[in-house]
């Protein structure tokens, strides 16, 4: 069989929307599906690209839209719909000589990714019987001015200065997210593994940073949006190092936004003055385990 006989349909997943592309020969017996025996979804969304004389049909979608679900799982948003084939008599309106189909497809977005200043590059993977593809949500992680407004524009910092990081994502055309840091490290090489490093964030959205004496560190409340979290570290160096450079990589997740923050999904600053950590959302009590420095494993 030719390869796209193996693969007869092709599915891409992007950012806001799902690409699906059928070869009219679906069953590899060299007789070509008609294109409005093809569907898509419960809603039964017609191709958006199809010819009598071309031998594919494609669909393109909202992730919302032709009756699609979602669900959530612990590492991954996962959109689900159908191509389905209903075939039309011909001829004979008693007799059809194919049998009806449905191919299961889904989208697989991430809900968490480490994010540095390399570019996140999409993967696609098929998986068994249902047409599986994942793309990246596009995460980001920028330094801002004092006042919150722009990008900053040089990353050099004097000692006692603050470093304002805003963190986000892109959530076009998906359900309403709330996004989350569940932690920063820095290091004195690309590598978030090396040594010598810093957590300032760590233990699933507590900024331990600001435990300390010397600093204010702090998340910012309220967020100016769900799918933002700006906070404000004070500027450090490592002890000893003299190329006065740091490297920082932030382990970004999202969750519903309609979802109750817990421990493992939260953003908690200390505050010196009450002495107690608190969060920028939810109750005091999901903040709890990071005076224990141990709130379970990160989903």
């Amino acid at each position: 069989q030719a390869a796209a006989l193996l693969h007869p349909v092709a599915v891409r997943c992007q950012e806001a929307q799902v690409v699906v592309t059928v070869q009219r020969d679906l069953f590899g017996t060299g007789r070509l599906v008609k294109a409005a025996e093809l569907t898509l979804g419960s809603a039964a969304c017609l191709p958006a690209v199809w010819s009598a004389a071309e031998t594919t049909v494609t669909f393109v979608a909202g992730l919302h839209e032709c009756g699609s679900t979602l669900r959530v799982t612990p590492g991954a948003l996962v959109y689900s719909t159908s191509l389905n084939y209903e075939p039309v008599p011909a001829g004979n309106p008693v007799i059809i000589r194919t049998s009806p189909a449905v191919v299961p497809i889904e989208c697989h977005y991430p809900r968490r990714d480490n994010v540095s200043s390399n570019a996140v590059k999409p993967t696609w993977v098929p998986f068994r019987s249902t047409l599986f593809s994942e793309e990246k949500l596009p995460f980001s992680l920028r330094l801002m001015n004092d006042d919150w407004s722009a990008e900053r524009v040089s990353t050099i910092f004097q000692l006692g200065e603050v470093l304002h990081f805003q963190a986000g994502v892109n959530t076009e055309n998906h359900v309403p997210l709330r996004l989350f840091v569940d932690n920063c490290v820095a290091t004195l090489t690309p590598d978030r593994s090396s040594s010598p490093q810093y957590a300032f964030i760590d233990f699933s959205g507590c900024l331990v940073d600001g435990q300390l004496d010397d600093a204010t560190s702090t998340f910012i409340s309220p967020r100016p949006r769900q799918d933002v979290l700006q906070f404000a570290v004070d500027a450090f160096k490592f002890v000893g190092d003299s190329s006065n450079a740091i490297y920082i990589t932030c382990h970004l997740k999202v969750s519903l936004a309609d979802q109750a923050p817990d421990p493992l999904n939260k953003a908690c600053s200390f505050n010196k003055a009450s002495n107690l950590w608190a969060p920028v959302e939810g109750t005091r009590d999901v903040c709890s385990c990071c005076e224990m420095k141990s709130c379970g494993l990160a989903r």
